[in-house]
């Protein structure tokens, strides 16, 4: 008896989905970011302060988006993900990247929903070209406007805004999304790389970029356990990457595209757990002490 159709493409998206992530480890010593390196707009940069934001405290606004981001925490399978509640260590760790980075235009809002003001920041962001600021961008702006990340989740970068948008109180997510901000920053048409996204398969590139960027500075600067934490969910949340662009090349039914997307995240979820392993606890200080005191 053969096996059902879909099988061999899951074989095939497992295979792919192991190659892509074990080329996509870390890279050492960490590269920086410098402010020589952008073109940042003076317009910007001038309505730049302060340059995070956190959103008022509504319990019951907050709560509603708790419960639509289950989904999410079940995917990534941390209670972290879309709790819309963001610690001072998460928001530590962006305010860390940044400085590190240099990157001194990018706009980081935590659980906070101001739509005016990324209005305002599409209009003054000059360093994406104004036919892709007032098609896309605008399109970005009215989703934003519409359907609020304080209800619906979903950390994003909005390149046409240049805004960082959290609401995961997990600092691997931030950290990832400021390495888009850290990508596009260095783009010389931002407007148009933006758009590539939109194409098929488009997106593991710009998700690896972001996802590598983010592991490596971990591994710069971050504890051993820091450094777990971002494999066991920056991998998988990689995968729900991968699943997509399959599901746009694969023909399945709806049975079938359900079966890729869970072979991917718990790829994913298995790669990452086996990259977290292999990092090794920092050398106890207390050995070398008694040993001192042997003498």
């Amino acid at each position: 008896m053969f096996p059902p159709l879909w099988i061999v493409p899951c074989l095939r998206l497992a295979a792919i989905f192991t190659c892509l992530l074990l080329a996509g480890c870390a890279t050492a010593p960490y590269r920086r970011g410098f402010s020589s390196d952008y073109r940042e707009p003076a317009e910007l940069l001038a309505i730049n302060e302060p340059q995070i934001e956190r959103g008022e405290a509504y319990p019951i606004i907050d709560g509603v988006g708790w419960v639509i981001g289950i989904p999410d925490k079940i995917i990534l399978w941390d209670r972290r993900v879309n709790n819309h509640h963001i610690s001072p260590e998460t928001e530590a760790a962006i305010a860390e990247y940044l400085a590190n980075n240099e990157l001194l235009v990018v706009k980081v809002r935590l659980n906070q929903y101001h739509p005016w003001d990324e209005w305002r920041r599409l209009v003054a962001n000059k360093r994406v070209g104004w036919g892709w600021r007032y098609s896309l961008g605008t399109l970005s702006c009215l989703g934003y406007t519409i359907f609020p990340g304080r209800i619906f989740g979903g950390d994003h970068y909005n390149p046409f805004t240049n805004t960082v948008s959290i609401y995961s109180d997990a600092p691997p997510i931030a950290l990832h999304e400021g390495g888009h901000a850290k990508d596009f920053a260095t783009r010389r048409l931002p407007g148009t790389y933006a758009a590539a996204y939109l194409f098929p398969a488009v997106p593991l590139w710009h998700e690896a970029i972001a996802t590598n960027d983010a592991l490596s500075y971990v591994q710069e600067y971050g504890t051993a356990e820091e450094q777990r934490e971002a494999y066991r969910l920056l991998y998988p949340a990689y995968g729900t990457y991968v699943a997509g662009a399959a599901n746009d090349f694969i023909p399945a039914s709806r049975t079938g595209g359900l079966l890729i997307y869970g072979a991917a995240v718990v790829g994913g979820h298995a790669v990452g757990r086996i990259q977290a392993a292999r990092i090794p606890d920092p050398p106890s200080q207390v050995e070398p002490a008694v040993a001192e005191l042997a003498e």
